[in-house]
């Protein structure tokens, strides 16, 4: 698989990465096998998916136990991403970036992943009680002490970051911002799809800028853009889209003619390449810093995300994408 850099120290990655949230959380518990999830794991290092994308707050903490089970066998093939930040309790999640606790959960993240040290370590979301400086700080001498080699930023939510005429990443560059003085930002992770490709109007060029990786959070819409959703049918209780206004009925049947046309363009490309590996081709084509993480819990949609990174699309599929029409349905 072609490989990718993220951030000044060039840190080499695959260029579809696996996201591995949803092994263990926020999709549909009842279909999450842990040795299907094992295999899927091995199928990505297999076939060069090296980044594998986790954080402390996923089970809490079973995916990295889980990922600590392959990284046993495999550390010298994986590239390790984790994040620190947000504490998962009954009923709510809460960020929390003081720095003592900041060391205590790199370490407890260290010990589950059998590792010793952490590829990129991501801070899931600042503390608003924190200035983002204090927990960047505890964030690099983590860094200094060699138990992590690079730092990263998760883009604030939607939610959070909107106020009358803001762009929605306007609070996401201001914190980088500020958080570049204290220590270099080597990667953003944010969402960027084809329903959802706000990033690139202003947080996608603020990286391209400065060398700074950017990791595509929900490249496939939450499956959406895979097309083997079917509306109406419905998502287990714990599965974050049955509460997601793009996930009602009504708003899954207005969106189809996204994955029309994405299904339009694989045809034009072989029997073989799917909607899903059209819209990861598409987050490709945005630059060579951007890698994809699509999240998977099977072999086989491991297997056909990481066929994308072969996939070339032309001008015509580019501009046929581009005038695809905006998704209807609030992402908030």
């Amino acid at each position: 698989m072609e490989r990718r850099t993220i951030g000044a120290t060039a840190l080499a990655v695959g260029a579809v990465g696996l996201g591995c949230m949803p092994m263990s959380w926020a999709y549909s518990t009842s279909r999450q096998r842990g040795e299907n999830s094992l295999r899927a794991v091995h199928r990505a290092l297999d076939l060069g998916s090296t980044l594998l994308d986790t954080a402390d707050m996923y089970g809490p903490f079973t995916n990295e136990l889980l990922l600590g089970r392959v990284l046993r066998q495999r550390r010298g093939d994986a590239f390790v991403s984790t994040k620190v930040g947000l504490l998962v309790g009954d009923q709510h999640i809460v960020a929390n970036g003081r720095p003592g606790y900041v060391r205590r959960a790199c370490d407890a993240s260290l010990r589950r992943l059998q590792t010793d040290v952490i590829d990129l370590y991501q801070l899931h979301r600042a503390d608003p009680e924190v200035p983002v400086e204090e927990t960047w700080g505890a964030m690099a001498e983590l860094v200094q002490a060699g138990k992590v080699r690079a730092l990263g930023l998760c883009a604030v939510g939607a939610r959070s970051a909107r106020r009358p005429g803001a762009r929605l990443h306007d609070m996401t560059i201001r914190q980088l911002e500020r958080v570049q003085q204290v220590f270099p930002v080597s990667a953003v992770q944010a969402e960027l799809s084809v329903w959802s490709p706000e990033a690139v109007e202003a947080l996608l060029p603020w990286c391209g800028a400065r060398g700074v990786g950017f990791l595509a959070a929900m490249p496939l819409g939450n499956g959406f853009l895979t097309g083997t959703l079917t509306p109406g049918e419905g998502f287990e209780a714990d599965d974050l889209r049955a509460r997601h206004p793009r996930f009602t009925a009504e708003m899954m049947a207005a969106n189809q003619p996204i994955v029309v046309g994405l299904r339009r363009i694989a045809r034009r490309h072989g029997a073989d390449v799917t909607p899903a590996q059209v819209a990861l081709a598409w987050v490709l084509s945005l630059g060579g810093q951007v890698v994809p993480v699509p999240g998977a819990k099977r072999e086989r949609w491991v297997a056909e995300n990481a066929g994308a990174a072969e996939l070339r699309l032309t001008e015509t599929d580019l501009a046929e994408i581009a005038a695809l029409p905006a998704a209807q349905g609030s992402w908030d």
